[in-house]
């Protein structure tokens, strides 16, 4: 057996050294302690990649499809964590039959501004039916054979962004003919918590507003058809394929999930970001940037002095928002072609961004200062509620309006969190 006697007498002369760095050690520690990592999920960071109901529904092999003979509605924006197409997978999923396709506004590929005709998938042969061209609405002869939809489109979480009203129809047409409606569920670009804006005048329903909600809306696309299929009395079949590791507090670059712009014009999560706000703007004589580099980052119009617009707005303080003089000329769009003042607008913390907010407070400032050239009583068309518009047209300051929203959401708000599909 070894003598380990030598060593062990070696190493208790080395103690009391020992001892002393342990000390020095920990006073250093004290002075400058090593920041502590938050959880992912308090700070919004992601713990994980989010798997989409796409990804889910692979990971189960299809088998709540399986046997069925499926519609599939989607765009450009269903993918998989692979990048593979949600047409793709479903052709080559066993015990699934696909019998027809079915695309919204903008097109298969997303990239039509204008109605779109019915085409043929080039992948599989079969019949794409436009929602958005003849027909807002599928038909008999469209749901011929099919007794499942299944519905895979990223939104904009945005109450007049016309996918949802597509689904919505979509979800009544199923109902009709007892046929099962899927959701294969993504990521609200904008986050799961904030609501905002006024909720939809009852008697203004139509294709950019379904349901009285408010403009920003606070749920996934899933959690979204849950509401409409019970707040609405629909009582279709419909079943929602959650995602994985997403949290109400994700944006969405919180998500690692490759942004692809859901539409030809909403190109960056930026843009996303303060949508909501500048859209209701551009039926009342701004330009919103389309037809720009950066549509929905900035704002214009030939008559409007940037400089002058962008200081008056800075002076709100309006919390995660600075706007600058950004003069630009679109190429298509309202004003095309026109040299338009105009005022580009910087994001910094978006959690404390309030899109509607600062939609308000331009509409407002524009009324007060180009009283000629802008027709606030024109935003009735997106904002969607006679009240608030009168308000602005009386004068009413932007804060107070937003204050009187607050009974409203706090009736919706209750109402929301009993569809929800995650914390």
């Amino acid at each position: 057996m070894p003598n380990f006697a030598p060593a062990f007498r070696r190493a208790l002369k080395c103690l009391p050294a020992f001892a002393a760095c342990l000390a020095i050690q920990s006073c250093l520690s004290a002075a400058n302690p090593i920041p502590q990592k938050r959880s992912a999920h308090k700070s919004g960071a992601r713990a994980g990649r989010v798997q989409t109901g796409l990804d889910v529904l692979e990971a189960q092999k299809f088998a709540p499809l399986r046997g069925k003979h499926i519609g599939i509605i989607t765009n450009h924006t269903g993918f998989d964590s692979q990048g593979k197409s949600t047409i793709e997978l479903l052709a080559h999923a066993p015990g699934v039959q696909v019998v027809a396709i079915f695309s919204p506004e903008h097109g298969l590929a997303g990239q039509m501004d204008e109605r779109v005709s019915s085409s043929k998938d080039p992948s599989t042969g079969l019949q794409v039916f436009s929602l958005y061209g003849e027909t807002l609405r599928p038909t008999d002869e469209m749901l011929k054979g099919v007794d499942a939809l299944i519905f895979d489109i990223q939104d904009a979480g945005v109450r007049f962004y016309t996918y949802t009203v597509t689904m919505a129809y979509c979800i009544e047409e199923a109902a009709k003919r007892n046929i099962a409606f899927y959701v294969l569920d993504r990521p609200n670009p904008i986050g799961g918590e904030i609501v905002e804006g006024p909720i939809l005048d009852a008697d203004k329903t139509n294709f950019v507003g379904y349901f009285p909600i408010p403009v920003r809306y606070g749920l996934t696309i899933g959690e979204l058809a849950q509401f409409f299929n019970a707040e609405n009395h629909i009582n279709a079949d419909v079943h929602v394929i959650t995602m994985k590791n997403w949290h109400r507090n994700y944006f969405f670059e919180s998500t690692g999930i490759r942004w692809v712009p859901p539409s030809p014009n909403l190109r960056t999560i930026k843009g996303s970001m303060v949508y909501p706000g500048l859209e209701i703007l551009q039926n009342a004589g701004v330009s919103v940037g389309r037809g720009t580099e950066a549509p929905f980052e900035e704002f214009g119009a030939p008559w409007m002095d940037g400089e002058k617009v962008a200081e008056a707005l800075n002076a709100d303080h309006l919390p995660g928002i600075k706007f600058v003089a950004q003069p630009f000329i679109p190429v298509s769009g309202l004003y095309a072609g026109k040299r338009c003042g105009g005022v580009g607008i910087r994001i910094g913390e978006r959690r404390a961004v309030r899109p509607m907010r600062m939609g308000l407070e331009i509409a407002a400032l524009l009324q007060k200062m180009y009283p000629r050239n802008f027709d606030i009583g024109k935003t009735i068309g997106l904002l969607g509620n006679a009240e608030t518009v009168q308000k602005l047209t009386d004068g009413i300051s932007p804060s107070e309006v937003v204050a009187s929203w607050q009974p409203a959401l706090a009736e919706y708000d209750k109402t929301r969190r009993k569809y929800f599909l995650y914390k």
